[in-house]
């Protein structure tokens, strides 16, 4: 459940309510679901829970407010339409790389 077109932006200079903005793209409404949801279960396996979650449903933007962090997951056709990149074009962007998955482990048969 990937998503596409990640940008990360530094904001804490310029914004008031957060520090890092999270943009990225899903390839259809139940995908931009299926990665909101993967995101608060992930975070959630973590202890971190989000103040807000807003859109998942019935729209094609999906805002996952962290507090530090907020993200943004679009479909392409909302993501071109509001253009936060453009919104919030004074942020820095920050490099980031995917998580790599822990390796799978392994199981051992013990044979008496």
């Amino acid at each position: 459940m990937k998503a596409t077109d990640i940008v990360v932006l530094d904001v804490k200079r310029i914004c008031s309510f957060t520090d890092v903005i999270v943009l990225c793209t899903g390839t259809s409404r139940i995908h931009l679901r299926a990665v909101a949801h993967k995101v608060e279960e992930t975070l959630r396996q973590r202890g971190i829970r989000p103040l807000s979650v807003e859109g998942v449903n019935d729209t094609g933007w999906a805002v996952l407010d962290y507090g530090d962090v907020v993200a943004h997951i679009f479909t392409d056709e909302s993501r071109r339409y509001y253009n936060l990149e453009r919104l919030w074009g004074d942020g820095k962007p920050v490099e980031w790389r995917r998580a790599k998955r822990p390796a799978a482990r392994k199981k051992i048969e013990i044979r008496s």
